[in-house]
C-alpha cells in the first residue's frame, strides 16, 4: 500500500467518513460542519470588504436578492445558516464561502434578465456550500496547508500588500477560497442540484440553460470583465450547457416562474445608475493617467447622476489625494463614509489625507476604524508613522514589521524605517555584535519554502524580508498526514552562522524523507524557535 493510501485510510479513521448531504456519496470529512460554519462567519465580513463592500445605495434590491436566496435555501438538501449579500462591485461575479455565506455583485445583477436566472446563480452557489465544495478543496490541501487553516483564524500578523489590498491572514485565506477555480465535477454538480432547488422553488429551468449559453458566448468572446470575474472561479463550457439541458429534461422540461417583469422592476434603479458607474470608471482611468482635471469632472458627473452612491464621493476624494491635495480630499471622503459607514476604504483614505495634511490626531482614529473593518497595508503603515512621530518607537516598529519586506512602496519604506528604529546594518563582513531577537520580532520577516532534492529529501529555503541581515535561525520541522498527525520528525534544524542578507535566502537540509512525490511538501510543518539579527 502506498504512503498516500495509508494517509487516506488514516484520515478516514481519524477524521471520519460521512455521507455528502447533497450527493449521497460517502467521503472523508476532515472539516466538520461546525468548522465550516465558523470559517464562513469568520471570513464573510473581510471577504465582502475586500470585494467592494456591501451595496447600500438601493436597499430594496438587496432585500429582493435575499428573498430569492431564502426561497432556494428553504428547499436545499442541507440546512445551514445561509446568508445572501449584494456587493458594490461592477465585476461580474458571485461566490460562496463554507457554511452558506453567499454574495453576488451588483455588476452581475445588471447582466441578468430574469428572477429565474438570478435563482440559477444563487442555487449554484448554495450547492457549492451545501455539497462542501470549498471544504473539500481545503481537505485536499489545494488552498492552504492542512493544519494551518484554523490557525489563520486567530492570526494577528499581516503581510505586505499594495494600496487597498487585504493584508490580514484571515482575509487572505477568504480571498484564496474565492479565487480558487472549482473543478469540472464541482461545477456540473452545482449546476445539477442548483436546478433541482430551482424546480422545487417553482422556477423555470430554461433560465439555467440560457444563462450557461450566455456565459459560453461571453467566454468565447474573451470579454475581459467576465474573464476576471465569474469565469475565473466558475469556468463555463458547452458541456455544462448540454448537461443542463439533460437535467431540465429529467425534471419534465421547461416551465415555471421566469419572473422577467418582477426582476426588471427590482433592478431598475441599478440599471438607471449604470451611467454613473461608467463615469466613475472613466474618472479612475483618467486619474491613473494623471489627468486630474478630467478625473474631477467625470467624478462630479457621477455624483450628479447618483448622489446617494458613497463610492463616487470616495473616488472624488482619492483623486484629490492623488493630486497632492489632501485637505481637499477630506470632505469628500467624509461624505463617502457618512453614506456608507460600514465600508473600510473611506476611513483609511481619510486617515491618510489627514496625516498628509498634518493632522495626526485626526488621522489615528480613522485608520483604526478602517483596521477594525479590514486590515490593510496603508492603514498599518500610516499608523506606524503616527506612532513614530509621537515617539512610540516600539509600537511603530511592531506596525512596520507587519508589512516590511513587501514589494510595494509602502513595504519598502516600512523596511527602511524599521531598520532605522532597530539599528543600522554594518556591511563589512557582518563582524559587528549579534543581537538575539525574540521569535516574534523577526518571524514575519522569514519566508520558509519546503523543497525536495533529487533523492526526495526535504530541504527548507529560508528567505529574509527584513531590512537587516539575519543569522542563527533555528526551526523545528516535521511532516504530518492529512489528519494533522506527525509521521516524520519533528527534528530541529538551523542556518547556523550563515548570514542571510536582506532579500536573499539560504537552503537548510533536513533528515526528513525520502518522498517519491513533491505532493508531500504540502504536509511539511515548521515552527521558528530562534533568529538573530546582525548589527
Amino acid at each position: 500500500m502506498s504512503r498516500f493510501a495509508v494517509w487516506v485510510l488514516a484520515a478516514c479513521v481519524l477524521a471520519g467518513c460521512a455521507v455528502n448531504p447533497v450527493t449521497g456519496r460517502r467521503e472523508i470529512h476532515m472539516v466538520s460542519e461546525e468548522q465550516e460554519i465558523q470559517l464562513g462567519q469568520r471570513y464573510y465580513g473581510p471577504s465582502r470588504q475586500s470585494q467592494g463592500g456591501d451595496y447600500v445605495t438601493d436597499p430594496e434590491v438587496v432585500k429582493y436578492v435575499k428573498q430569492v436566496g431564502a426561497k432556494l435555501a428553504a428547499v436545499a438538501d442541507r440546512k445551514l445558516p445561509y446568508e445572501f449579500s449584494v456587493l458594490n462591485s461592477g465585476e461580474l461575479n458571485a461566490w460562496a464561502l463554507p457554511g452558506g455565506k453567499i454574495a453576488i455583485n451588483r455588476g452581475l445583477l445588471v447582466e441578468l434578465t430574469s428572477e429565474a436566472e438570478l435563482a440559477a446563480v444563487l442555487g449554484h452557489e448554495i450547492v457549492h456550500a451545501a455539497a462542501r465544495h470549498s471544504a473539500q478543496r481545503m481537505e485536499q490541501g489545494q488552498l492552504m496547508q492542512i493544519g494551518s487553516i484554523f490557525a489563520s483564524v486567530a492570526a494577528s500578523a499581516y503581510g505586505g500588500a499594495e494600496l487597498g489590498q487585504v493584508v490580514g491572514q484571515g482575509a487572505q485565506f477568504g480571498s484564496q477560497m474565492l479565487q480558487a477555480k472549482y473543478g469540472r465535477d464541482d461545477e456540473l454538480e452545482a449546476d445539477r442540484y442548483g436546478m433541482k432547488y430551482m424546480r422545487l422553488a417553482g422556477y423555470d429551468l430554461q433560465a439555467a440553460v440560457s444563462l450557461q449559453e450566455m456565459f459560453v458566448r461571453k467566454f468565447r468572446g474573451g470579454e475581459q470583465n467576465w474573464m476576471q470575474g465569474l469565469f475565473a472561479s466558475h469556468p463555463p463550457s458547452q458541456e455544462r450547457v448540454d448537461a443542463n439541458r439533460r437535467t431540465m429534461a429529467e425534471y419534465g422540461g421547461p416551465g415555471g416562474n421566469a419572473g422577467v417583469e418582477r426582476y426588471a422592476r427590482a433592478v431598475a434603479k441599478l440599471k438607471r445608475a449604470a451611467p454613473g458607474y461608467a463615469k466613475q470608471k472613466q474618472a479612475v482611468a483618467a486619474a491613473n493617467e494623471r489627468n486630474f482635471s478630467a478625473a474631477r469632472n467625470l467624478a462630479d458627473e457621477a455624483i450628479k447622476l447618483e448622489p446617494r452612491e458613497a463610492r463616487f464621493y470616495g473616488t472624488r476624494g482619492e483623486i484629490e489625494l492623488a493630486s497632492d491635495n489632501p485637505r481637499g480630499a477630506i470632505g469628500y471622503l467624509g461624505k463617502a463614509s457618512s453614506h456608507d459607514p460600514g465600508y473600510f476604504k473611506p476611513y483609511v483614505m481619510a486617515g491618510i489625507a489627514n496625516y498628509e495634511a498634518g493632522d495626526r490626531t485626526a488621522a489615528q482614529p480613522l485608520l483604526e476604524k478602517s483596521m477594525a473593518l479590514l486590515p490593510t497595508a496603508p492603514a498599518v503603515y500610516y499608523l506606524g508613522r503616527v506612532n513614530e512621530d509621537r515617539g512610540d518607537r516600539a509600537e511603530a516598529a511592531r506596525l512596520y514589521k507587519m508589512i516590511a519586506g513587501s514589494r510595494s512602496a509602502l513595504g519598502r519604506d516600512a523596511s527602511e524605517r524599521l531598520g532605522r528604529l532597530g539599528g543600522t546594518t554594518q556591511a563589512a563582513g557582518y563582524s559587528q555584535p549579534v543581537r538575539t531577537a525574540s521569535r516574534s520580532e523577526y518571524e514575519s520577516a522569514l519566508v520558509i519554502q519546503p523543497q525536495l532534492d533529487s533523492q526526495g529529501r526535504v530541504w527548507l529555503a529560508v528567505g529574509n524580508r527584513a531590512a537587516v541581515a539575519l543569522r542563527d535561525v533555528s526551526l523545528v520541522v516535521g511532516v504530518v498526514d492529512p489528519s494533522g498527525r506527525t509521521i516524520d520528525g519533528p527534528v530541529r534544524v538551523g542556518t547556523g552562522a550563515s548570514v542571510i542578507t536582506p532579500g536573499r535566502s539560504v537552503r537548510v537540509r533536513t533528515p526528513l524523507g525520502p518522498y517519491r512525490s513533491a505532493d508531500a511538501l504540502r504536509y511539511v510543518r515548521w515552527r521558528i524557535e530562534r533568529v538573530a539579527a546582525v548589527q
